[in-house]
């Protein structure tokens, strides 16, 4: 089975494609923006032009612009090609991408919406510990007082005065390792993850 793996949550950018579970193409790039015009092309450069039988494809959280853009190209190859389509969760790969790195359990932290910071634990096998969080940066640190390990973009600012028994890895998504999030985690359910709610308010009714 070959398969598509598709992340542009955050400024990174990038495709990958699988031939029964081994990588035989993949491109990454940290874009920051320009997610929409990349993501077609890198997929185009892929072997076969990135044709597959499953795209996976990150749910979020993190850009909002991003998550819909990674869908989006994800739904049209999967109707041109007849193709399973799952989602898994940003963060749940990068917490797969730490733990090759060190065991666990981890602390991920990815820059969020407004300044503030997404938020998760993650345990040794990559299976969340806890509810997706975001929140403002001094809240995050006190949250994560006493982490031993903690991996995102955010990690280094969270970890700020990490020990020597301390480790902050500055990652981003990666969908080269898109195979690695755990099985359990990967949905048909392809509602995007945003992380926190809407700035639009609904307008009151009137008494």
């Amino acid at each position: 089975m070959r398969i598509l793996a598709i992340e542009c949550a955050t400024e990174a950018c990038s495709a990958a494609l699988f031939d029964d579970g081994t990588l035989i193409g993949g491109a990454y790039e940290v874009l920051g923006r320009g997610h929409a015009e990349r993501l077609v092309p890198m997929i185009g450069e892929l072997p076969g032009k990135g044709r597959a039988d499953r795209i996976l494809v990150s749910l979020g959280p993190g850009s909002f612009t991003g998550v819909r853009v990674g869908l989006a190209a994800a739904r049209a190859l999967a109707l041109a090609w007849r193709a399973e389509m799952l989602g898994y969760p940003t963060l749940a790969l990068v917490a797969a991408m730490a733990l090759r790195q060190r065991t666990g359990p981890v602390c991920i932290a990815m820059s969020g919406g407004h300044g503030e910071w997404f938020l998760q634990d993650f345990g040794a096998d990559g299976m969340p510990l806890e509810a997706l969080a975001s929140l403002i940066p001094p809240q995050a640190a006190a949250k994560a007082g006493g982490r031993a390990f903690a991996a995102g973009s955010k990690a280094r600012d969270l970890l700020a005065d990490a020990g020597p028994s301390q480790t902050a890895l500055d990652l981003l998504p990666d969908a080269r390792h898109a195979l690695l999030v755990p099985a359990a985690l990967t949905t048909a359910d392809l509602t995007p993850l945003y992380g926190r709610a809407p700035d639009a308010k609904l307008p009151q009714a009137r008494a």
